[in-house]
């Protein structure tokens, strides 16, 4: 027979073992941050799909893409979603527009940030570069931009907001800004912009600008300025104020360029230590 002295002793035991494993896990859970995993659109899925294969050389430049019909089946989706997964192609630079037809667009080399010593200096130099090709092509976009593409990037600024999650914000962003290059009219400007653009949001310094760790006040900050900024420029081309978009824009970079140089700066006396943004 057993002993309810022993029954208690093993239960006492049990629930002590179980208390320090989940302390553990708790404490482990506590120190460690995931982003969210952003939800993936059937649209999205149709885009990734298809840049899987063009990045792969499964599609080489000058390719033309399939009609919208034959995607519809082959996707086994709706006309909407086909159209918007070719609309971020265009955004992506993977794709241009010839007449009515898309075809798979040449691929510039990638702008490289090679040696650790000289990236903030190549991070200047990208902005420097940035602004050189995006006001004017803001410009175009709010001058020569058609209905559609007009409404797209209405509608991109108009989900911006201040208390958006990071990882939708940054997605947003470079999404919004390819949809002004695609929106300019030039495929090869807008090709270059693109380029300069993924360049420097896979910089360690823009990508230090909003780090992947929990919410802070800085970082809260700067997707609340950004935010404003990027409904100002949307307002500004959708509304065919080629002035006002330029103005817009280069507001918001400059905003932008100093955000990341006072990183760069060493703290304060007397500061807690964490750069400000």
């Amino acid at each position: 027979m057993i002993r309810a002295e022993t029954i208690s002793d093993c239960s006492a035991m049990l629930s002590a073992v179980t208390a320090s494993h989940l302390g553990r896990r708790t404490s482990w859970i506590m120190a460690t941050h995931f982003e969210p995993i952003a939800r993936q659109t059937v649209a999205a899925s149709v885009r990734d799909a298809i840049a899987q294969q063009i990045r792969l050389g499964v599609m080489q430049p000058g390719t033309p893409l399939p009609s919208e019909r034959e995607m519809c089946s082959q996707f086994d989706v709706a006309r909407t979603s086909v159209r918007e997964a070719v609309q971020g192609l265009l955004i992506l630079g993977l794709v241009s527009k010839r007449g009515n037809r898309f075809f798979v667009a040449e691929q510039m080399p990638e702008i490289r940030l090679d040696d650790a010593d000289s990236r903030t200096t190549r991070v200047r130099e990208l902005f420097a570069v940035r602004k050189l090709l995006e006001l004017p092509i803001a410009r175009l976009a709010a001058s020569a931009a058609d209905d559609e593409a007009r409404e797209v990037i209405r509608d991109l600024s108009t989900q911006f907001h201040p208390d958006m999650e990071l990882a939708e914000f940054r997605r947003l962003d470079r999404e919004f800004h390819g949809a002004i290059a695609v929106a300019c009219g030039n495929s090869l400007l807008a090709e270059l912009s693109l380029k300069v653009l993924d360049s420097l949001f896979g910089s360690e310094e823009f990508t230090a600008l909003l780090p992947a760790t929990p919410p802070n006040g800085a970082v809260s900050d700067t997707v609340a300025a950004s935010s404003i900024a990027h409904r100002r420029i949307g307002v500004a081309i959708a509304n065919a104020d080629p002035d006002l978009a330029e103005l817009e824009i280069s507001r918001h970079l400059r905003d932008v360029e100093d955000r990341m140089a006072a990183r760069r700066r060493p703290p304060q006396p007397g500061a807690d230590g964490a750069r400000p943004l």
